[in-house]
């Protein structure tokens, strides 16, 4: 049996968690296993690369801060293969390079455009228990590429795919996914099971515990993943395909985002390819855009609203500042002041009023809804920050998620 398993940064934090991850590993080999094991950089190395990075310019080049925040991984992967051969079992270290793990030329966001499986496979045939460095790759003309923050996820769900393993096992710190973030909400619960769809819009919108990415290529190849906990030998939450004889809850959790903020454009002629202009300047600049709302005033203007990830807030600003003169805008605002909460359940295609349900829990608890969105399988509110964890409790105990 092929077992792909990826340890994310809290499971390898230090030498004896690597360790304890060692012996679980040896423990599956000892039952004829087949391993190929995906590594993320220990503890918060990547953010302290980073860091390190900024101490040098503001602004690092793409291409040397991926050639810098690479390293993790393979400091993580070759003390994970000594520590295998600790336990009296065969291992290899292997980067992407080594691989084969081709991807676009999109540093820092790379995508992965193939995998060459047939070093991996040698090193399977021989009984090596074949460690990988996740989140990373390397373009046709050999430099290497990172594939964004949660990015060993999708290395390993790719090599899940593209080895035709029988398993995917993501470990990581939490026991699987949760109704809501425990650390916000006391009473959440874990999931057994939750559906593709469900997990993407759960991960989306601020459940940090599997990268979007992962998801849509599990979803996209059917490859269904186990999230567990590497600190116990607990049941996790398996992510599959909509199991149809299953009764479906109405709505499966309550996702939190505390890192957005909002951008206004006021005052904007309303006329025909200027929200496409907008857009268009801030997706050329790597920039992810979430809820937008359009208003239009009497005087044939109109009002632009829309969040982005807070961290890109200086980057947007700088952006609609340079075309707002262009765009004949009177003024631009912006809000980091701000959280999203929203409502996610494949169930709730089949079941009208969840969302006058949802403003009603809200408005109940006189908390002021700024931004709405909506998609078949879920509603988001942005609201006030001070107000996302009283939100996110109420919309969890009124939708009989305790």
């Amino acid at each position: 049996m092929l077992i792909v398993q990826k340890y994310g940064g809290s499971s390898l934090a230090n030498p004896n968690r690597i360790k304890k991850v060692a012996r679980r590993i040896t423990g599956l080999k000892k039952k004829n296993n087949h391993l190929v094991v995906v590594v993320s950089a220990m503890g918060k190395t990547t953010d302290e690369l980073i860091s390190l990075s900024h101490q040098i310019t503001e602004n690092p080049h793409k291409r040397e801060l991926d050639m810098l925040i690479s390293t993790g991984e393979q400091i993580s992967a070759a003390l994970l293969s000594m520590a295998i051969y600790n336990e009296g079992f065969k291992a290899v270290s292997l980067t992407a390079s080594q691989v084969g793990i081709r991807t676009d030329n999109s540093f820092t966001k790379a995508r992965i455009k193939g995998i060459d499986t047939v070093r991996i496979n040698k090193e399977l045939s021989e009984d090596n228990i074949v460690i990988v460095t996740g989140f990373q790759g390397i373009t046709e003309e050999d430099e290497i590429t990172t594939l964004g923050r949660g990015g060993s996820d999708t290395t390993a769900v790719a090599l899940a795919r593209c080895l035709d393993a029988e398993s995917c096992e993501i470990y990581t710190d939490v026991d699987g996914v949760y109704t809501a973030d425990p650390r916000i909400v006391p009473k959440a619960k874990k999931l057994d099971i939750i559906s593709y769809d469900a997990m993407l819009e759960m991960a989306s919108l601020g459940s940090v515990v599997l990268q979007t990415r992962a998801v849509e290529f599990a979803k996209k190849y059917s490859v269904v993943i186990h999230l567990r906990s590497s600190f116990n030998d607990n049941p996790g939450t398996i992510i599959c395909e909509e199991v149809i004889t299953m009764e479906e809850p109405i709505i499966s959790g309550i996702p939190t985002d505390s890192n957005c903020a909002k951008i206004t454009i006021i005052g904007i002629p309303d006329k025909p390819g200027t929200a496409a202009e907008i857009f268009q300047a801030l997706a050329d600049h790597g920039i992810n855009v979430d809820i937008i709302v359009q208003s239009q005033s009497p005087d044939k203007k109109a009002n632009i609203s829309f969040t982005v990830d807070r961290a890109d807030i200086s980057t947007s600003l700088g952006i609609i500042e340079k075309i707002k003169e262009k765009l004949g805008a009177e003024k631009v605002l912006s809000d980091d002041n701000i959280a999203k909460v929203s409502i996610v359940g494949v169930g709730m295609k089949s079941h009208p009023g969840i969302a006058a349900k949802m403003f009603k829990i809200l408005g109940d608890k006189r908390i002021n809804i700024d931004m709405i969105s909506t998609s078949e399988i879920k509603i988001s509110c942005v609201i006030e920050k001070s107000k996302m964890e009283q939100a996110a409790n109420a919309l969890h105990s009124g939708f009989g998620l305790d």
